[in-house]
């Protein structure tokens, strides 16, 4: 999915190129989502069927498209299904940072265990017979 997707940038970008001397950026934008709609339009002979890579290509585009200009452009999906995609990509990226390194509980800091090991040792009253040192996890 990766290659297809540095593959789809890099054509578009030479696409891009190509269109740079015309002015009005919203043009530009709208020439880029529209030829690659033809080209997933191109593979396909039923209803669109739109890959991974294929819908980050236009949620990353066209996210920067106000809503009306998105309203007015003839699309192969809504726009609000566009933003939906960037938010999904959005969503995922955070999530994946914000995932814990280790799974699992964390480790016990050194002081607390030595103090709960004490407490249990010197208090055999309070019903606590499993802390011992020799049931504590390392």
């Amino acid at each position: 999915m990766l290659l297809r997707l540095s593959y789809m940038a890099l054509t578009n970008v030479f696409a891009f190129v190509r269109l740079l001397p015309m002015s009005d950026v919203d043009k530009d934008v709208e020439i880029l989502a529209l030829r690659h709609q033809l080209a997933v339009l191109q593979r396909q002979i039923d209803k669109p069927h739109l890959t991974t890579s294929d819908r980050a290509f236009l949620g990353a585009l066209l996210h920067r498209l106000p809503r009306p200009t998105l309203r007015q452009l003839h699309l192969i999906v809504s726009p609000d299904t566009i933003l939906r995609w960037h938010r999904d990509l959005l969503h995922r990226r955070h999530a994946k940072a914000s995932r814990p390194k280790r799974p699992g509980r964390p480790t016990t800091v050194r002081s607390i265990k030595s103090l709960v090991l004490r407490l249990a040792e010197e208090n055999a009253s309070w019903g606590y017979r499993r802390a011992s040192t020799a049931n504590w996890p390392p």
